[in-house]
């Protein structure tokens, strides 16, 4: 058994068994010299896990003395003592196997998910609504529309709070994510797709869809004529871009949400 010190105000929340560790790297399919990254990596119960799996591992933990024990326990492993915000990430293909901070979930996965990154795919640990709310069919929010276009996201795996040391006060959820081998939206043209979903999520679908147009794919893409924004999912959002939206100013694009 192994327990990650308490760490306050980040919202982090340790695995504590290496059994466990195991599991879950066996789970994200890893492979020999797969280069993958832990976000977080603390006293190393998913680390290690990497190592043994074979994986070409880099460790990111911004406490330096948790940092410092990561390079003594494992020196294989390149350790990184960042903000996981900052830390460029690789320009070559990667994975992430991680048990993600509770308070910067949703920002860690806006940097790994944007489509211009080399993520092939990610299988790391959010509290439980996050994972939920992300991975939904319906209701879809703007922003899990926007990374299905190029991500397919699920929720494999329900994790007890037991498990965490300190224990939080929600559960946690396995979260994978996987890169489609084809995107529904190009990536050069990921701005406008931005855009376009910033005001048919405001709007509604019509706003952003000639109103003939719109009835035509109503039967085609399978959705009631009055359907919200949030009636959608990511495929149908991406056919009706594709199917010729009128060019949109990006000027002033909304952040997704």
């Amino acid at each position: 058994m192994a327990v990650r010190p308490r760490s306050r105000g980040r919202g982090q929340h340790f695995l504590r068994s290496n059994k466990l560790a195991e599991e879950l790297v066996r789970a994200a399919r890893v492979q020999p010299d797969d280069l993958v990254l832990d976000l977080g990596a603390g006293t190393g119960v998913l680390t290690g896990a990497l190592v043994r799996a074979g994986a070409r591992v880099v460790a990111v933990e911004i406490d330096a003395r948790l940092a410092e024990a990561l390079r003594g326990r494992y020196p294989q492993v390149e350790v990184r003592v960042e903000d996981v915000l900052g830390i460029p990430l690789p320009r070559e293909p990667f994975k992430v196997v991680a048990s993600l901070p509770f308070d910067g979930g949703t920002s860690i996965l806006r940097r790994l998910l944007d489509p211009v990154v080399q993520l092939t795919s990610a299988d790391v640990i959010v509290q439980w609504g996050l994972a939920e709310k992300r991975a939904a069919v319906w209701p879809s929010t703007q922003l899990s529309v926007y990374w299905g276009a190029w991500f397919e996201l699920s929720v494999t795996r329900r994790l007890p709070r037991c498990v965490f040391a300190p224990p939080p006060s929600v559960d946690a959820a396995l979260l994978r994510i996987v890169r489609r081998d084809k995107g529904l939206v190009a990536v050069a043209d990921r701005r406008r797709y931005q855009a376009f979903l910033a005001r048919g999520f405001r709007e509604g679908p019509g706003a952003v869809v000639p109103r003939k147009l719109l009835k035509r794919c109503e039967t085609e893409l399978g959705f009631e004529r009055r359907a919200r924004a949030r009636d959608l999912d990511a495929r149908q959002w991406a056919s009706l871009f594709r199917q010729g939206p009128p060019e949109r100013s990006i000027d002033n694009i909304r952040p997704v949400a």
